[in-house]
């Protein structure tokens, strides 16, 4: 019979890929074993200048994806964008109708726009920095492991902990969030320009954060796990090397795992203005 444990260390550290987590609120869920499960307090003001003085900037390059190629409706509103600093409060309450009022208690109230930016940056990434910024609280309680025969893995009661953040993956319109995203497309250019990139584009960075995503494995069982120092790690090193976004999609197991590449294509192709042949756009 498989034993069961809990980790009062091990934890998961969720957030919403904007854009695709939020413009298409791909309820991000990463893990960092090292970190309490408890919920992430608000961080300091100071961390986003931290954050921003550790990104490498990338030298200037062409636009791939510019955000003009969007296929979606024109937004319904036509109202002035506020000036960054000041945009929690309507970015939060926008964001917040577009999950169907599921992301209130979720989403930190402060820096909103950053905290989305530097996520969406990290998760194609092989690590995430001391100075990470997170835009949702963590998931409630412990991430818990199942050992079997000696083998450690992802329990699959886990799921639950994640279920209030794939409820806004199931709810959030595609076409919307895109359309909103597109709208306030300005706010998110300036954030990552701020973030250490004077030169870049979010919006190819977005879109390679998800074909990143898209292009995680799927395990038909939940890979083995080993605990070093501490923190859980992958026994294949070919999973451990993997993205933070990659094994993002490891931990939200294959049916999680499923529906939220499901919604990052259908994000995908509203961004790129192509057709998604056998998957409808919600």
């Amino acid at each position: 019979m498989a034993n069961r444990r809990k980790s009062g260390s091990g934890g998961w550290v969720p957030a919403i890929i904007a854009v695709a987590v939020i413009a298409a609120v791909a309820g991000y869920v990463g893990w960092r074993a090292t970190q309490s499960s408890g919920s992430a307090g608000p961080a300091p003001a100071a961390t986003v200048a931290a954050a921003a003085s550790a990104a490498v900037v990338a030298p200037a390059a062409s636009i791939q994806h510019p955000i003009a190629q969007a296929a979606v409706p024109a937004p319904a509103s036509t109202a002035p964008l506020p000036a960054l600093d000041d945009s929690d409060t309507s970015v939060s309450s926008a964001l917040d109708a577009l999950a169907g009022g599921g992301l209130k208690d979720l989403l930190l109230p402060q820096q909103v726009v950053g905290r989305i930016v530097a996520t969406v940056d990290a998760l194609p990434r092989h690590a995430l920095g001391s100075s990470f910024i997170l835009p949702l609280h963590t998931p409630r309680g412990a991430f818990q492991v199942g050992e079997t025969q000696g083998i450690l893995a992802a329990d699959a009661r886990n799921a639950e902990r994640y279920a209030p953040y794939m409820a806004i993956v199931q709810h959030a319109d595609s076409q919307a969030l895109v359309a909103w995203y597109v709208h306030s497309y300005p706010l998110f250019q300036q954030a990552y320009r701020e973030l250490g990139y004077p030169k870049g584009y979010f919006n190819d960075r977005l879109i390679a954060a998800i074909d990143d995503m898209l292009a995680a494995p799927m395990p038909a069982q939940p890979p083995a796990l080993q605990r070093v120092q501490g923190r859980y790690l992958y026994v294949d090193p070919a999973l451990e090397s993997l993205s933070v976004g990659q094994k993002l999609m490891l931990r939200l197991g294959p049916a999680d795992a499923a529906q939220l590449k499901s919604r990052l294509r259908a994000i995908r192709a509203l961004l790129t203005a192509q057709s998604l042949p056998a998957t409808p756009v919600r």
